[in-house]
């Protein structure tokens, strides 16, 4: 079996595998946790058997294998979405490491350490997709996800803002919510181009699709 078909296997193997054990981790945890209020950061130093943690350094390393699927299948992610990819990867990884400080507890080095390279992370994957939007349509192998890949980066960088105004003025109000849809749309996008890297693998040769403009210019300007 071939790189460019085995890589693709292995990154949405991992993707599922964190999916899972971070919505397992979610579960069977200190009943006080509110899911509403509290971040995903405070229930993975809130878990015992580190199930959390596991999921999040699953899904790091499994996106440094979406990145090297990506360049052995000629995907137009060099240059910045390439270093930002692995910020994303490297930060998670970092943070999985690395955990916070419990809720009510004051902040250590290490709980400072975890939240700027949680930032990190929750910044740096929208800007790829970002940058990425405009490659992706002028590619015609990668041209039918560009539109997918594009609404995510929107509703990726729409999550950051909501979450930056949450965790400063909004005095944490529902962090945990804002916090959760934003890792969710963030998930959802490395699993689209993983499936799609797995059907460029695996499936039929992909025909010719029909072009389509892009929208909200300000996704889709070039890097």
């Amino acid at each position: 079996m071939t790189a460019k078909r085995l890589y693709p296997i292995i990154a949405c193997g991992s993707i599922v595998f964190a999916v899972v054990g971070i919505v397992v981790g979610q579960l069977v945890l200190d009943p006080g946790l509110n899911p509403l209020n509290a971040t995903v950061s405070e229930y993975a130093v809130s878990d015992r058997g580190g199930v959390t943690e596991a999921a999040m350094m699953v899904l790091g390393l499994g996106s440094l294998v979406l990145l090297r699927a990506l360049k052995a299948a000629n995907a137009p992610v060099r240059g910045l979405p390439e270093r930002l990819l692995w910020v994303w990867s490297g930060a998670l990884i970092v943070a999985a490491v690395i955990p916070t400080s419990p809720i009510g507890a004051d902040l250590t080095l290490t709980a400072e350490i975890h939240r700027y390279v949680s930032v990190a992370a929750f910044v740096s994957l929208p800007a790829a997709a970002a940058l990425l939007v405009p490659r992706l349509t002028a590619d015609e192998v990668w041209r039918p996800v560009a539109r997918t890949v594009e609404w995510l980066a929107l509703a990726g960088g729409l999550g950051v803002l909501a979450v930056t105004y949450v965790a400063l003025p909004g005095e944490r109000v529902m962090i945990g919510l804002v916090e959760r849809l934003l890792l969710g749309a963030e998930v959802a996008l490395l699993a689209v181009l993983a499936a799609w890297l797995l059907r460029l693998a695996w499936g039929r040769a992909v025909e010719r699709p029909a072009d389509f403009p892009t929208y909200h210019r300000f996704v889709a300007s070039r890097s």
